[in-house]
């Protein structure tokens, strides 16, 4: 080695040496702050795991409770039909029927009562909004329809029915809203 070399290694090695003799960190603080950066990651694991457990809960009681809501908007328009073939009979042809054909009307009337149960028993009710204030986020407004009869901005006419699942509006209700009458005009116009 040349002086120049060693001189070199021994620079390093008195500088090293000094750091050396620093006191150590106190091992006890160290633990301690370790411990509290253990602490405070278990706890935030914790608390991530019981919201992944609550969102979990919810999403599954909604996929029960909603899941069906695909299959329940295709039974409806059964069940729409059902209810327009019995209205179209009215009181004086099912007077005037035979006893087969009102066993037929009957039968019908058997299939939409338990259809409607079926629908209800999985969550799914049906709603006529006759005389509640229109709502558009549960009612569809068809038209206007001039009553006296009903408040303004009030549902005067269902035309068909709305479905809830739950809280939610599987399908809304078609309705004919009544509207302010008009004013009556006067005889002498304003100049």
């Amino acid at each position: 080695m040349t002086d120049s070399t060693a001189q070199a290694d021994n620079a390093e090695i008195k500088t090293d040496a000094p750091q050396a003799e620093a006191p150590a960190a106190d091992p006890v603080a160290a633990a301690q702050r370790e411990a509290a950066e253990y602490k405070d990651k278990l706890l935030r694991t914790l608390a991530e795991m019981e919201n992944l457990r609550r969102r979990t809960e919810r999403e599954v009681t909604d996929a029960r409770l909603y899941g069906i809501a695909s299959f329940a908007r295709d039974v409806l328009a059964v069940a729409d039909n059902m209810h327009r073939a019995l209205e179209v009979i009215g009181p004086e042809l099912r007077e005037q029927a035979d006893g087969k054909i009102k066993s037929l009307i009957e039968g019908v009337e058997l299939t939409e009562r338990e259809l409607l149960k079926s629908l209800e028993k999985n969550g799914v009710r049906k709603f006529s909004p006759q005389g509640e204030k229109f709502d558009p986020n549960v009612h569809q407004a068809m038209y206007e329809v001039p009553a006296a009869d009903v408040s303004p901005g009030h549902v005067a006419q269902v035309v068909q029915a709305g479905y809830m699942i739950g809280e939610r509006v599987l399908r809304p209700a078609l309705v004919g809203v009544a509207k302010a009458a008009p004013k009556p005009m006067s005889a002498n116009p304003p100049n």
